[in-house]
């Protein structure tokens, strides 16, 4: 033989036991807490939840852009952290819209009322302090939500180098009893006209931002007074950034001292409290549990009713090797399905449609295969050189029709993207996924089933492989 089947074999059993292991329930063999790391993550329609849609709602002569509503999409997905979802789903839909799944919610109305708030940007004064980004703190515009904070003053210190944090400096070119301290706030989001990505003397990227009203005197006044000094800024009482002043700022300047993600990521949010959109809600679902389980009993009869019919025909029309394709298609279904756990993948009701059709799409590549080795046996060739030439013969045809598939689901992830459809996306992830492990099964797991046959001498007869009645040679060539 070419190769060493049995070596593959032992991988391809390895393999198998280990999904499997892995795709049983959590609490089944668990080994040191391993499988309660991967555990089956379910979308909102399988186990309920709250989805809403936002639509950014300005004053009249302002505009959104696209970096505006991905700052407010940002900030959003913090207020949801904030509550404690697991496994949120929080995407932009076209030009004005955010779309916000929050599976298991208790109080949907509370989470509309926290996603509906206008994100509250603030440049305030943190007593010579460098608070961390992340950090919670109280402004003297609110308190931090529940009045609790993790930012602990320290005492003044000198201002730190440009290598360890962000600097501002001035452009070169044109709540209620809170717990902790409180830092004044100097410019809010409303004051700041515009922020953009500029470039120092040097070339390297800082963010630019432009003032306006009382915010460019109040910061100049601050920053005049404070050189060498660290300044913070907050989107809603979290630290977004911390920049020590190298010079006075009017109503421009620049925070330097960034890599080209971190001043990029600075802009949005800049921008995103600058136009301190308004958000309202054109669309609020409510999907309960119940409908959700419904949905998941549903898929596994269906699931268990289609593996049964193709098993079923498999086997009598191709008899063997389809009965080799039977057990391929079991190992097949145990990896993709401990893989959905490893990503993770977030399942929904369409995404295990995706993953059943995959299954189709897996026996697709063993009729191709089985169907031009019944042709070359009926030409006489021997065994081992059947099963060789009906694998090479059809895998251009398998290579090529998975990966215009593989194509078609990444154009469907995109779109998915791009609209905020969440169901789109997880047919699309599932669907790829479960097309890309098919052609591994199919290949490698179904050739070397096949390959060990003709090397233990078992099943010489034709009729095994659905052809007429007699004996085949086992042949070299395998």
């Amino acid at each position: 033989m070419r190769r060493r089947p049995w070596f593959v074999l032992a991988f391809i059993v390895a393999l198998t036991l280990f999904t499997g292991w892995l795709s049983l329930p959590t609490e089944a063999l668990d080994i040191g807490g391993f499988k309660q790391r991967f555990p089956v993550r379910e979308g909102i329609d399988l186990q309920g939840g709250l989805q809403v849609v936002l639509e950014a709602d300005p004053p009249a002569g302002q505009e959104v852009d696209s970096e505006t509503l991905e700052g407010t999409r940002a900030t959003i997905e913090r207020r949801v952290n904030g509550l404690g979802v697991s496994e949120p789903v929080i995407q932009t839909q076209g030009d004005n819209r955010i779309v916000v799944e929050l599976p298991g919610v208790d109080d949907p109305q509370d989470a509309v009322n926290i996603l509906q708030e206008t994100a509250l940007l603030e440049i305030i004064d943190p007593q010579g302090s460098s608070l961390p980004p992340g950090a919670f703190v109280n402004t003297s515009l609110g308190a931090a939500e529940g009045g609790e904070t993790d930012a602990t003053p320290v005492a003044a210190t000198p201002a730190a180098s440009p290598a360890a944090s962000p600097i501002a400096s001035p452009a070169t070119e044109g709540g209620t009893g809170p717990t902790g301290p409180v830092y004044s706030t100097i410019v809010r989001g409303d004051q700041i006209a515009d922020a953009y990505v500029g470039q120092d003397q040097f070339g390297a990227p800082v963010v630019s931002f432009e003032l306006h009203g009382d915010g460019a005197d109040a910061l100049q006044a601050f920053t005049q007074d404070n050189l060498g000094r660290p300044m913070s800024i907050v989107v809603d009482k979290q630290v977004i950034s911390t920049a020590t002043i190298q010079g006075a700022i009017s109503n421009s300047g620049q925070i330097s001292g960034m890599n080209a993600a971190e001043v990029n990521d600075l802009v949005i949010q800049l921008k995103a409290g600058a136009l301190n959109v308004p958000l309202k809600v054109i669309q609020n679902q409510t999907v309960g549990p119940s409908l959700g389980q419904d949905s998941i009993d549903r898929s596994i009869l269906a699931g268990a009713i289609g593996l049964g019919a193709v098993a079923l025909f498999m086997i009598f029309y191709y008899r063997l090797p389809g009965f080799l394709s039977v057990v391929a298609l079991l190992i097949y279904t145990s990896i993709t399905f401990a893989i959905f756990k490893l990503i993770p993948v977030t399942l929904t009701l369409a995404g295990i449609a995706g993953f059943i059709l995959s299954i189709g799409m897996a026996v697709d590549a063993n009729v191709l295969i089985f169907a031009r080795l019944k042709e070359e046996l009926r030409q006489g060739r021997s065994l081992g050189s059947a099963i060789e030439a009906g694998f090479d013969h059809a895998w251009p045809s398998i290579r090529d029709s998975n990966i215009s598939t593989m194509i078609t689901t990444f154009i469907l992830y995109l779109f998915g993207n791009y609209t905020g459809t969440s169901i789109i996306t997880g047919f699309a992830i599932t669907l790829f996924i479960g097309v890309a492990v098919s052609m591994f099964t199919a290949i490698t797991v179904t050739r070397t089933f096949l390959r060990l046959l003709v090397g233990v001498g078992m099943a010489r007869q034709r009729w095994w492989f659905g052809v007429e009645r007699g004996r085949v040679a086992a042949g070299a060539g395998d």
